[in-house]
């Protein structure tokens, strides 16, 4: 294929739009009750470069007498694109909807009803804050009980917070001033505020009374609204990122209207996503340990707002039995609670599952939501996973009805709701939305046990596990080549999931192997601390053990033809196979990839992390020494730099904060030197995730010719 035919089927796969949000509202009539589902999706467009997102509605008819019992879907609404929507919330009882949308270089906050454009604010216009947060980590936009007011929170203003010394202009003085942000994908956040909007009198207030040691975000209003709960971040002495890391100092306060602040959580504790009963009796947030491995295994807590005793819901897991519940890895939805209270609803990782729990705050008993045993037992096969989908992800519960994404390697992103189920229930899905298209690929999961020599002594008997994606049929006779996909993190995981880059890959012939190495997040709390100091070690054994068990196991691979892709720790391990294991691997493309990280410790926004990962405690006052720098760089791919034979193909971003782009570029001078194959691709606008959609155009293209080439 040329490259406008690889660039055309990369469109195909990529641009199948997927779910990210839902809502859900009730409304009783005579005979039947009524449920209006609006789900907000996004979609990739190669003719724009740009990600696009739209609205869709579907009417489902229940039985008034059986409300559970979905009677009727209608067919849904025509799609309604989202033109520079930032954040927008309903409110619960009169149905408003708030926007804050961005037009030119102005940020609006728009009221809208049934009759249309109800009121309408230049945020911009009246500087009193800076931007508006609408990312994940820190922002929110919150209704009051009376819906007369909004709580969001943005960035502080510059102009407010000038002083005049000694006839100096402040603002003038300091304008050089280095101002500290927080770290890659959030770099334009720095001092966030809390702001009311009060819609009566159309003024806009910053709530004064936010301890100055702390950063506050996820914000909510407290029963009464004459308060809100919030999380800070404590950022002294020095902001550390933020993005995909559960181990930063934080606690949750509640802050009165009035400016008296309080912390109602625990101290030297990580906490996040607070979820307020319907009953505003109980909030839960979810708890983790600071510093230490970046992502891990999450408490949810329970906070009695009457008497301000705290207990724990779910506690974190070490050792989950196989196919039970793992423990808590991601954030918690907007709203997760069931309409009585009793029960929690949420979405996390199971080995190389994501699937749906709900956990009964009586007894505590977790169960599965998911419909994928069933699916499993009923395939005539049952290592025939073709129409299972691997992962659940919960975007909504509201009025007990659940609005869920699921898909599976060949499965794009489907739309399907459900009822929370009584006790000793399983739960009747009903899908709303198919895919456009499926894919005939076949996938199947291989469960490795490390050998004895292999095996963490702090953590013995850990096992691992790999997803194996491959074409329906033979391409070539000789077998189909393997491209090893390796996840960055390195506590993520690579879910049974719709992946555009693996559906590319398959679709021109590859056979992709995904691998969740010892450390990755599903397995339980003790695997991702088996990581710890073990990197360049561990995990690559783990990789490599991985792709000789597919192998052995499916002989319609093609030892002889073997590639490795990853980015971030992904990256780093893909350098360090091809050093390691030099004659198995043909090819490699690495996306901004650790390449020694001894020469990283003073570049990247997560230092903690540096030092954490090669067994070292962190402290802010560290100063690096010859020993710490030492093992560091025997731990890097840049030892082995002189045993790779596979071409190389570098894929970095100028605006990296998390790892130097200067990294790639120190492997790809000693490559260069000795006369190895080696490309690199600059995108000079581009961060850490290089989640630009033409830059991922270009990724993907470059990495296909490039395993063409080579393979």
């Amino acid at each position: 294929m040329d490259s406008d035919q690889i660039t055309g089927l990369y469109g195909k796969v990529s641009g199948l739009a997927a779910p990210v949000s839902a809502h859900v509202s009730e409304e009783q009539l005579p005979e039947v009750r009524i449920y209006t589902v609006t789900a907000e999706w996004i979609q990739t467009d190669l003719v724009r470069n740009s990600r696009l997102r739209y609205s869709q509605q579907w009417t489902l008819i229940a039985d008034s007498n059986n409300h559970k019992s979905i009677r009727t879907v209608l067919p849904p609404g025509p799609c309604s694109p989202l033109s520079g929507e930032l954040l927008s919330e309903l409110s619960p009882i009169r149905g408003l909807r708030a926007v804050v949308r961005e037009t030119g270089s102005q940020q609006l906050l728009e009221i809208w009803d049934r009759h249309g454009l109800r009121k309408s604010l230049n945020l911009s216009a009246l500087n009193i804050h800076g931007r508006v947060y609408d990312d994940t980590q820190f922002g929110c936009l919150s209704w009051s009980e009376c819906e007369s007011k909004l709580l969001f929170v943005a960035e502080r203003s510059r102009s407010s917070s000038a002083e005049t010394r000694s006839g100096e202009s402040a603002s003038r003085k300091d304008r050089s001033v280095y101002c500290e942000d927080w770290g890659e994908a959030l770099t334009s956040k720095s001092v966030p505020v809390l702001c009311v909007v009060d819609l009566h009198h159309g003024e806009v207030h910053v709530l004064q009374g936010v301890p100055q040691d702390v950063s506050p975000g996820q914000a909510l209003w407290a029963p009464g609204s004459q308060a809100v709960f919030f999380v800070g971040w404590y950022h002294e002495p020095f902001r550390l990122g933020l993005k995909f890391c559960s181990n930063r100092r934080s606690a949750l306060f509640r802050l009165s209207l009035d400016g008296r602040c309080e912390c109602i959580s625990g101290d030297n504790l990580s906490v996040s996503c607070p979820r307020l009963s319907p009953d505003g009796s109980t909030l839960i947030y979810l708890q983790g340990s600071v510093f230490g491995p970046h992502n891990q295994c999450l408490s949810v807590q329970q906070l009695d707002l009457s008497s301000g005793k705290t207990s724990t819901l779910l506690d974190v897991i070490s050792r989950p039995q196989t196919g039970e519940f793992a423990g808590v890895y991601e954030a918690l939805p907007s709203r997760c609670w069931s309409a009585d209270g009793q029960k929690v609803v949420f979405s996390s990782a199971v080995r190389n599952w994501k699937d749906v729990f709900m956990v009964d705050r009586g007894t505590k008993k977790v169960s599965s939501l998911s419909d994928k045993h069933q699916r499993q037992v009923e395939a005539a096969d049952v290592s025939d996973l073709s129409k299972v989908y691997g992962s659940w992800k919960l975007l909504t519960v509201q009025r007990d009805l659940m609005v869920v994404c699921c898909s599976s390697p060949n499965l794009p992103p489907t739309l399907r709701v459900g009822f929370l189920p009584s006790a000793d229930e399983t739960v009747t899905w009903r899908t709303l939305q198919q895919p456009v298209t499926t894919f005939d690929y076949l996938w199947t999961i291989f469960d490795v046990k490390p050998t004895s020599d292999e095996d963490n002594q702090r953590y013995p008997g850990l096992d691992f596990s790999s997803i194996l994606v491959k074409p329906s049929r033979l391409f070539c006779e000789t077998g189909t080549p393997v491209v090893v996909f390796i996840h960055g993190g390195p506590h993520s995981q690579f879910p049974a999931e719709w992946n555009s880059t693996t559906a590319g890959l398959v679709e021109l012939g590859f056979a992709v192997l995904m691998v969740n190495y010892r450390g990755s997040t599903g397995f339980g709390q003790d695997s991702i601390l088996s990581l710890i100091g073990q990197i360049g070690s561990q995990d690559v054994k783990d990789v490599q053990r991985a792709v000789m068990a597919s192998l052995q196991s499916d002989k319609t691979l093609d030892p002889k033809r073997l590639a490795v892709i990853g980015g971030s720790h992904g990256g780093f391990l893909s350098c360090h196979l091809i050093g390691q294991y030099p004659d198995s691997y043909r090819a490699c493309a690495a996306r901004n990839p650790v390449i020694n990280a001894a020469t990283l410790l003073g570049t990247s926004d997560i230092v903690d992390w540096r030092y954490t990962s090669a067994g070292f405690q962190f402290s802010y006052d560290n100063i690096p020494n010859a020993e710490t720098l030492a093992a560091m760089l025997l731990k890097s791919p840049i030892t082995h730099a002189a045993q790779i034979k596979a071409p190389v193909l570098l894929m970095l971003g100028g605006k990296d904060r998390r790892v130097s782009p200067h990294q790639g570029l120190e492997l790809y001078k000693v490559l260069k030197s000795r006369g190895s194959p080696v490309r690199l691709l600059w995108f000079p606008e581009d961060g850490h995730s290089l989640s630009r959609v033409d830059t991922q155009v270009d990724c993907f293209l470059n990495t296909v010719l490039w395993l063409n080439q080579h393979l």
